[in-house]
């Protein structure tokens, strides 16, 4: 009996994954039709673009589409996921990221807007972190401080989503790595609906990646980079509160907190380190440039899709330490990521400057 159920999750969750990426892989024929008959394409002229082509950034839509009728067709409905606040507040941030992809949309309106879904899933859908697992020795969580943390979680995933989303298939990779590994986790903890949402993305994403991979047909635009962002931190909270509960396996299997780090580690390190740079230089932190991990990998002689590559085989091997020093404590195995990422970007640094001077010199290290 318990065979024949296993049979029949593996037969399920396939066909929500496959009718995900027909969905996708449907839609955007047509989205590149429309683009090209009303000449929808990306600002070519902009400083940060590293295409010389104009390319449509409409695949937002086919992964919205895609993953919204996926969810609503095949997602069970228990008390583990309000789906209905996920769904209104993916549809508010999709109309703005349409909006925005199409004609643009003021900072202040967007961060509003964004605050806005926030307090949708965190006060009335109780989407929060409510447990530190005693990372840096702090455990359980008053209300009014699990709220706030949690709106500025899911504003920085959503964020820094949207500000890898620079080269060919790296925001599509990335969102596919964290919700494949969320998926695979919570039908660990048997969590199926969260399970079926997360593969519902997976399939979306990947129906997209077909269209994104170097050399890219279509963009995603910031209505998909701000939807996997969405579904990425809603999944990595919601993560964090079914593991203490779960068969109360959590602390002897996985380091929670750790975990969730090491499979947002791409974005969330990315963003940080360019808004310190920034602020370091007396920018605003929200200035554009072109100092993102994957711009200065370009600039080393890295294509496309070798970045991704790299970047995505870093991510993954975060995933896999956690996963190998489970037995360590959360705050080591979080310094021990950072640690890690930290020594990457400075072997970054270490061979721009080397390259710019033409001397792989010891000091390049260090000035």
């Amino acid at each position: 009996m318990m065979d024949l159920l296993h049979n029949y999750a593996i037969v399920y969750y396939l066909f929500i994954v496959i009718f995900s990426v027909l969905i996708t892989s449907l839609a955007i024929p047509s989205i590149l039709h429309v683009a090209r008959f009303r000449h929808l394409y990306d600002d070519l002229g902009h400083f940060r673009k590293s295409h010389d082509h104009g390319i449509p950034r409409l695949g937002g839509v086919a992964i919205f589409v895609s993953f919204t009728i996926t969810s609503l067709l095949f997602c069970m409905t228990d008390k583990s996921l309000p789906i209905n606040y996920l769904l209104t507040a993916c549809i508010i941030l999709f109309a703005m990221g349409l909006k925005d992809d199409l004609a643009g949309v003021n900072s202040n309106t967007k961060f509003l807007i964004q605050f806005i879904i926030c307090a949708i899933l965190v006060m009335l859908g109780d989407i929060r972190l409510t447990n530190m697992y005693g990372v840096f020795g702090i455990y359980e969580l008053p209300y009014l401080l699990s709220v706030c943390v949690s709106i500025l979680m899911i504003l920085l995933v959503v964020n820094a989503f949207n500000l890898i989303d620079g080269i060919d298939g790296l925001a599509a990779t990335t969102g596919l790595v964290a919700n494949g590994t969320f998926a695979g986790l919570f039908i660990y903890f048997h969590q199926y609906e969260l399970a079926a949402v997360s593969l519902s993305m997976v399939g979306a994403v990947l129906g997209f990646l077909r269209f994104n991979i170097t050399p890219a047909k279509i963009f995603m635009g910031d209505t998909g980079s701000l939807l996997i962002g969405l579904i990425s931190a809603v999944m990595a909270l919601k993560f964090m509160g079914i593991n203490k509960s779960a068969a109360g396996a959590s602390t002897e299997l996985f380091s929670v907190p750790a975990l969730t780090f090491a499979i947002l580690i791409g974005p969330i390190f990315d963003t940080v380190r360019v808004f310190i740079v920034r602020i370091t230089n007396g920018q605003s932190p929200f200035t554009a440039d072109r100092n993102h991990i994957h711009h200065r990998m370009l600039r080393l002689g890295f294509n496309h899709l070798q970045t991704t590559i790299i970047l995505t085989s870093i991510n993954i091997a975060s995933i896999v330490m956690v996963l190998l020093f489970k037995n360590y404590s959360n705050s080591a195995l979080i310094i021990l990521i950072i640690l890690v990422s930290l020594v990457f970007n400075w072997m970054i640094t270490f061979f721009l400057r080397s390259k710019e001077r033409e001397s792989l010199a010891f000091r390049n290290l260090f000035v």
